[in-house]
Order: structure tokens, then C-alpha cells, then sequence
């Protein structure tokens, strides 16, 4: 009765909701740490953020210790790939690798404790479990955007290399080319370079038509669904 009362109350502290946002603060505060050890500190700042990070990690075993006995079938806790995950983190940031060969190990490793955000927040595991479930999905939409970007590439090539073959030489060139415009680097610099070779109003023209091609699709869509809800609507008042 003293173990099931026991359990209860580490129970009622893992579903609390004031705990889980004191671990999350915990955790934002150990990435700031780990942020605040890249800069060059006096020695006494040192051994304070050293210390801070002992504290932290003993915090971390502490909670992952009361999530487990919160469990009512202990062996269910190793079921979870989370926890699998914070209790390598949290157990190899503990180990006192700070004067040995392996101290770069241990750093990276406690850079990794702000991913236990995702253990912690439901909501972040279902973005993370949906957005996996949409990488088959996302690999056609990165075909189809290079199928444009190579169509884009060899109109660009076959009509700019003439104007300057730096930037429009060859199909990869221009592939890179246009990648860059994409990104925003260095893409006024192009703009200016075709402006002195064309007239600028050329792409006044581009951008209308283009407008008026991509506002037509949505007027002829419409136009289609209105005319098949009357013809809902008819159907309905005959029968």
C-alpha cells in the first residue's frame, strides 16, 4: 500500500503541469549554458557554468528517475524511443569527461539535451511523427521543383549566354544560377546586368501576363464549382 501510495505521488508529479514547465525551463537554460560556454570567460565564470551543468544534469537524472517510477509496469518505460534517448543523454552527460581526451564528446553530447524538448512537449513529437510521415511526399515535390528549375536553367542558357556567359554558360551554371536568385544572394546585381542590355519594361510585361495566366485558373475553377452546386441544387429540388 506504502509502494502504490509512493507511485501515485510520483505519478501526480510527472502529469503535473508546473513540473513540465519547470523542465522546459531547465532545459532552455542548459541550452543558453551550453551557448555561454563558447565565449572566452574568466576562470571563475568557468567553474560557476561548470557547476551550473552539474546541477542541471543531476536535476535531469532526478526527473528521469521520477518518470520512471511514476510508471505503473517499469518495463514499459524502455517501450519509448524518447526514453531510450534521454537516458543516453542524460547518463553520458555525467560522466566526468571535462579534463579527459573524450571531453568533446561529452560537450556535444549536452548540446543534444535541448532536443529533450521533443520527450517533453507532446505537440513537438506529433510535428516531428507527421513531418517524417510526409518525407515520401516531400521527395516528389523536390522532383518537381528541380524538373522546373531545369527547364529554367536551359531557357536561361540557351537565351542569356550571350548577354554573359559567367552567369549563363551551360546548364549547371545556370542551375546554380538560378538557385542563388532563389536565395536571395547577389540577385540585384543580376537584375542590374540584364536592366543594361533590355528594356526594363519587359518584365512589367512578364509579371501581367503572368498574373493574368495564374488569375484565370482560379475564375475557371470557381466558375466550374458554382455551375455544379446549381446543378446540385436543380437536381435536388426535382427529386
Amino acid at each position: 500500500m506504502q509502494a502504490s501510495q509512493l507511485q501515485n505521488r510520483f505519478e501526480k508529479i510527472r502529469s503535473n503541469k508546473a513540473f513540465e514547465l519547470f523542465v522546459i525551463g531547465v532545459i532552455l537554460f542548459s541550452a543558453l549554458l551550453v551557448g555561454a560556454k563558447t565565449y572566452d570567460m574568466p576562470s571563475t565564470v568557468n567553474q560557476i557554468t561548470n557547476l551550473l551543468d552539474w546541477f542541471i544534469s543531476a536535476f535531469f537524472l532526478v526527473e528521469l528517475t521520477i518518470r520512471f517510477l511514476a510508471e505503473r509496469r517499469k518495463l514499459d518505460f524502455f517501450k519509448s524511443f524518447w526514453n531510450w534517448f534521454d537516458t543516453i543523454i542524460v547518463l553520458v552527460s555525467l560522466l566526468p569527461l571535462e579534463n579527459s581526451d573524450t571531453a568533446l564528446i561529452a560537450r556535444l553530447v549536452r548540446v543534444f539535451r535541448v532536443l529533450r524538448m521533443i520527450s517533453i512537449i507532446p505537440e513537438l513529437r506529433i510535428l516531428l511523427v507527421s513531418l517524417m510521415k510526409a518525407l515520401p511526399q516531400l521527395g516528389y515535390v523536390m522532383l518537381l521543383m528541380f524538373i522546373i528549375f531545369y527547364i529554367y536553367a536551359a531557357i536561361g542558357s540557351t537565351l542569356f549566354e550571350q548577354i554573359n556567359p559567367v552567369l549563363w554558360g551551360d546548364i549547371t551554371i545556370s542551375l546554380l544560377t538560378l538557385f542563388r536568385v532563389m536565395t536571395f544572394e547577389d540577385w540585384t546585381d543580376y537584375r542590374y546586368t540584364f536592366f543594361s542590355k533590355i528594356h526594363p519594361y519587359t518584365f512589367d510585361r512578364l509579371r501581367i501576363f503572368i498574373k493574368v495566366v495564374f488569375n484565370t485558373r482560379p475564375f475557371g475553377m470557381s466558375h466550374d464549382s458554382c455551375l455544379r452546386s446549381q446543378n446540385n441544387r436543380n437536381q435536388t429540388i426535382y427529386v
